[in-house]
């Protein structure tokens, strides 16, 4: 009987070992599912949203690029930084190549609004090159496009003042506004597996649409120009 009984243990031992066994066999095969998902996820994109991806986000760190620029003439630069967390007469970082900048903007909510902005475009700027970098291998310096240039040239022409923060409303929703279309495709045309980047693209179309509306909003209460509306082409500006 005590034979019978060792017998019995041995094969409930042999099937429980047996059963741990092939359990941890599925665990292991769906932890090498997870992680392969992952790594692809991370991978990237194919062939033409690949294509797609590259071209795009060189185009909005160039973009974003160009409004370092002018956010600075807006709210002025400075090298040396207040120690203050918040003081409203500290200019921006100056960007490479150009030495500090007095600001142009007469009001503080102008210069509030450049500072906030020069602010998030480097974030936008480094998040993009770094999804360029982890996914492309591409390591991608911001350059200045002839339009971000032209912008520009029109914000260093006008003069100091009221003059200048008119202008500077109408150049500054114009640029976004150029933004907005590039951004509305990368919604449905990024790489599936990047929702990274989906989420980017989805975050600039809601912060430029409502900064353009918040700059017609101060055309219309500061100039009486009530029925502005941002354009592509911003020579017709002129």
């Amino acid at each position: 009987m005590n034979s019978k009984l060792s017998a019995n243990t041995g094969r409930a031992g042999r099937v429980h070992r047996s059963g741990w066994s092939q359990a941890a066999v599925a665990v292991m095969a769906a932890g090498t599912l997870l992680l392969s998902s992952a790594a692809s996820a991370e991978g990237p994109g194919d062939r033409r949203t690949a294509r797609f991806e590259k071209n795009y986000l060189t185009f909005i760190i160039d973009h974003h690029y160009s409004a370092l620029r002018m956010t600075e003439l807006a709210a002025g630069s400075d090298r040396v930084r207040d120690p203050a967390i918040i003081n409203p007469d500290e200019g921006t970082t100056p960007t490479p190549g150009y030495a500090e900048s007095i600001p142009k903007a007469s009001a503080e909510e102008i210069r509030s609004m450049s500072r906030q902005a020069n602010r998030g475009q480097r974030e936008e700027i480094a998040k993009a090159q770094r999804m360029l970098r982890e996914w492309y291998g591409v390591s991608y310096v911001p350059k200045l496009a002839p339009s971000g240039m032209q912008m520009i040239q029109m914000l260093e022409r006008a003069p100091a003042g009221r003059q200048f923060d008119e202008q500077f409303l109408k150049v500054f929703s114009s640029h976004h506004f150029a933004a907005l279309s590039p951004s509305i495709e990368c919604q449905v045309k990024s790489d599936l597996s990047h929702d990274g980047l989906r989420r980017y693209c989805d975050n600039i179309v809601t912060m430029q649409k409502n900064s353009i509306n918040d700059m017609r909003e101060m055309l219309c209460k500061q100039f009486r120009d009530c029925d502005f509306v941002p354009v592509a082409n911003v020579r017709r500006l002129d």
